[in-house]
């Protein structure tokens, strides 16, 4: 999957091609992804944002075998060809990676060898104008990645305004998250927002835009409200985890491409915590130091060169983390270890 969240640090382009990636779903750093996970022959590798299939093909053309996971429905299909060609070396679940554990129990086994998350919106929801992804596509304003449940319309035409206004300031990283709400409530009490369009032009019409702008003006917005919807970032930290729990041979690998900045943090957070690095969480008590339950090789994130962001543009603000399992025993999850982001929820009814 990837990421169509932008952020002042990131470098993307307001060219919905490059936000959300070309058409034809290149993985992002796939060479990357493959040599730090190391993937074997025989191996049991989980990967569990499957999307398009572009790593677990790479994974099981090195012989290993895969256990993919996607909470869309429409990603079943790529998953049935993998299937056809691969036979059992691969299977497909339809659901969420923040529960692999309980999947790979489902599917016979007890642990795995590797797991890579490439996490975020992927192409091919961003380039389908009707799953309501997209601020320069016009379709209805959905944003559902399971398809299910709380759509973008129904937060934003339900919410209270203060919610509103906490959703795009803390997952939008939005200066002016006020100004964006009262907007969208004033538009809301004469006409409900249904499209994604209406959505994207109010609130480039409440900001405004200068030609030197490199994003969209509704760029975090639109970021913001997906991310809520689809928990994205408590699911993020839940499959952290749970990846956790399933690497029980030392040595397991666990890789993890982001692509803004608040995916990255969480991800850097929890290698920081478990590889017994100093400067934890100031949301914890420090009691006791506990054994590593990972280590890691290099604590700097790893950037697509230059070739591949030349070729294949959704890969410019993507960054890649890994570490490998020790044999300390799997710790309790505390989502306070991430912070306020994590677990944002509403105030009020809807």
């Amino acid at each position: 999957m990837v990421g169509n969240n932008t952020n002042p640090g990131d470098d993307r382009r307001i060219v919905e091609g490059v936000v959300g990636g070309p058409s034809d779903h290149i993985p992002v750093m796939l060479n990357e992804v493959l040599s730090t996970l190391q993937p074997l022959p025989n191996q049991t590798i989980v990967d569990g944002t499957f999307g398009a299939g572009g790593y677990s093909r790479a994974i099981l053309e090195k012989g290993a075998n895969v256990l993919a996971i996607d909470r869309d429905e429409n990603a079943q299909a790529a998953g049935k060809a993998l299937s056809l060609e691969f036979g059992k070396r691969f299977q497909f679940f339809h659901g969420e990676f923040e529960q692999m554990d309980l999947v790979c129990k489902l599917a016979g086994f007890d642990c795995a060898d590797g797991v890579v998350l490439d996490v975020g919106v992927s192409s091919m929801q961003i380039d389908d104008a009707q799953r309501g992804f997209s601020f320069q596509k016009d379709g209805p304003l959905d944003m559902r990645m399971g398809q299910s449940g709380l759509s973008a319309s129904d937060l934003v035409n339900k919410a209270e305004g203060k919610d509103l206004t906490r959703i795009i300031g803390i997952l939008g990283e939005e200066r002016h998250a006020s100004r964006v709400s009262r907007a969208i409530v004033a538009q809301r009490d004469i006409k409900p927002i249904t499209r994604t369009l209406e959505l994207a032009n109010l609130v480039e019409k409440t900001l405004g835009r200068k030609f030197s702008d490199r994003i969209h003006p509704a760029t975090r917005t639109f970021q913001a409200l997906r991310i809520f919807i689809n928990r994205e970032l408590e699911q993020l930290a839940n499959g952290l985890f749970a990846a956790e729990r399933i690497l029980l041979n030392a040595g397991g690998r666990l890789v993890i491409v982001t692509f803004h900045s608040l995916e990255d943090r969480i991800v850097k957070q929890f290698f920081a915590d478990r590889c017994g690095n100093k400067g934890g969480s100031r949301h914890l008590p420090q009691i006791k130091e506990n054994e590593p339950s990972f280590s890691q090789p290099g604590s700097s994130a790893i950037k697509a060169t230059i070739e591949e962001v030349e070729s294949n543009p959704r890969a410019r603000s993507a960054k890649l983390r890994w570490a490998i399992r020790t044999d300390a025993p799997s710790r309790a999850g505390d989502m306070k270890l991430f912070g306020r982001q994590v677990s944002l929820s509403l105030s009020g009814r809807m």
